[in-house]
């Protein structure tokens, strides 16, 4: 059966362009946040639906798109939207959640007999606005094919993962591979800096040379060095999702070396930050260390 109805909730940074991608779509969509003025919004900007307990046994398929795991099981299980949901509904989590517990979700949702997948995503705002986000699903590859043409519609790197919790360790993983390689580019602006070499001129080299990375090409001139610091992903939101890769190693024995290292002292920055801390200014807070 074809996806056609969709309830999104969470309509944050994110939430708010990848809902209106599916708007633009074509699909029915019906959202929800904790903001009833984001949600009027919205509704208004997209000609989407608040959604009510009473609709939603008229949902194909229910997104969330929350800051963690507690909140998408509350949202989920305590609230009881699992509940309302017609059997053989589709729960998709494109949240940042952490992968033991989305298995478990997986477990306490198809006791329910609704099918799930966990499906984060990579990109940013920029991309999110685009609709050219990656994102990596985990669950059933059966199931991923019902979910397709909607996750297509805010994404064009679909990457099936395997089984449920594996698009969120992914996630998670990416983003500490991703944080650790900010703060060495970072540092190696600083010290150039230092030794007379202009952090431009260094960012050309890197981006030139075998040390170009997402980071060289995409943050530091553009948020760092423009001192805007507004790439759209907050220093906390990405000290959570650090935090979530040290326990994903912890839990299958593995003994971060250089990593442990790094997740601590993206932690340190995180208690200083506010929560609209952007997570390029790394760059201003390892100036300060140094």
């Amino acid at each position: 059966m074809s996806v056609k109805t969709i309830g999104f909730i969470g309509l944050g940074m994110m939430g708010e362009p990848m809902s209106a991608c599916l708007a633009a779509a074509g699909f029915r969509l019906y959202v929800a946040d904790a903001d009833a003025a984001r949600v009027a919004a919205v509704c208004e900007g997209l000609g989407a639906s608040p959604l009510t307990p009473d609709v939603a046994g008229e949902l194909d398929m229910l997104v969330t798109m929350l800051p963690n795991s507690d909140i998408v099981e509350k949202v989920l299980l305590g609230d009881g939207w699992a509940e309302r949901l017609r059997a053989g509904a589709l729960v998709v989590d494109m949240s940042s959640s952490e992968p033991v517990r989305s298995r478990d979700l997986a477990g306490s949702l198809a006791a329910r007999h609704l099918d799930y997948l966990d499906a984060p995503v990579s990109g940013g705002v920029k991309r999110a606005r685009e609709g050219s986000l990656a994102i990596l699903v985990g669950g059933s590859e059966v199931v991923l094919e019902k979910a397709r043409p909607v996750l297509e519609a805010m994404g064009t790197s679909i990457l099936f993962i395997g089984p449920a919790g594996s698009g969120h360790a992914a996630k998670a993983l990416n983003n500490f591979v991703s944080a650790c390689g900010l703060m060495v580019t970072v540092e190696a602006l600083h010290v150039a800096r230092r030794f007379g070499i202009s952090p431009e001129v260094m960012t050309d080299v890197l981006n030139a040379s075998s040390g170009r990375s997402n980071t060289s090409e995409n943050k530091v001139k553009q948020f760092m060095l423009s001192g805007t610091f507004g790439s759209g992903f907050s220093l906390r939101l990405m000290d959570k999702d650090l935090a979530i890769a040290k326990s994903l190693a912890g839990s299958v024995g593995y003994t971060l070396t250089f990593g442990e290292h790094g997740i601590e002292t993206w932690h340190r920055a995180a208690e200083k930050a506010s929560a609209s801390t952007d997570h390029t200014e790394m760059y201003r807070f390892l100036s300060e260390d140094g």
